[in-house]
């Protein structure tokens, strides 16, 4: 399966997953920002975002086009952040 290719599974949890490894890398908690997808221009908070866990890492999804928005994968060497499907990632102003 190539990254943006839908899952064959329903199987998924909500992007609150993924505070813990994203504050891992921002040092902040980013599941209030916005994600807007590069594909379809979706807009929707990184906390409602479909998540789909396997052993090698998370990926997030847009919920209107199923296009991955973000991969992130924690190894012994390091981390790895792919946001390749998303046009920005909005924060909010503290």
């Amino acid at each position: 399966m190539n990254d943006d290719e839908v899952p064959q599974t329903d199987a998924y949890v909500d992007g609150n997953t993924l505070a813990g490894p994203l504050s891992a890398v921002f040092g902040g908690d980013l599941t209030t920002a916005t994600a807007v997808c590069a594909g379809c221009g979706h807009a929707a908070q990184v906390a409602t975002l479909p998540v789909f866990g396997a052993p090698m890492g998370l990926v997030a999804r847009c919920p209107g086009c199923s296009q991955m928005l973000l991969g992130y994968t924690d190894l012994p060497g390091g981390r790895t952040l792919d946001m390749h499907g998303m046009a920005s990632l909005r924060l909010p102003i503290a």
